[in-house]
């Protein structure tokens, strides 16, 4: 690993202390903000796992989602498209069923 990954690691990584106020606030710092793009008012997801708070803005999980279900996608085909054909053939079978 260079010089510049090793020292840009280690900036990703750090450890940084933060106190809490008597509202139960925490502030961000400024350099991880930036990093995580956030901006002022934008919406941040929190969850506990394993007693460690993990942040994520909004859009972040959004895009890593995206990026999770990308390997599912058929090329040229929307999902909503085959949503609506399947719940037609479904709604037409029940609607078969009910007349037989």
């Amino acid at each position: 690993m260079d010089l510049y990954r090793q020292r840009r690691y280690a900036m990703a990584s750090a450890i940084v202390k933060a106190r809490m106020n008597d509202q139960g606030r925490l502030l961000i710092p400024a350099e991880i903000r930036r990093k995580m793009n956030i901006k002022p008012g934008e919406t941040v997801l929190m969850n506990l796992e394993d007693g460690i708070l993990k942040i994520e803005s909004h859009r972040a999980r959004i895009r890593r989602i995206q990026e999770e279900f990308k390997k599912y996608a058929k090329p040229g085909v929307l999902a909503s498209d085959e949503l609506i054909a399947e719940r037609r053939e479904e709604a037409r079978r029940e609607m078969k069923e009910a007349l037989d």
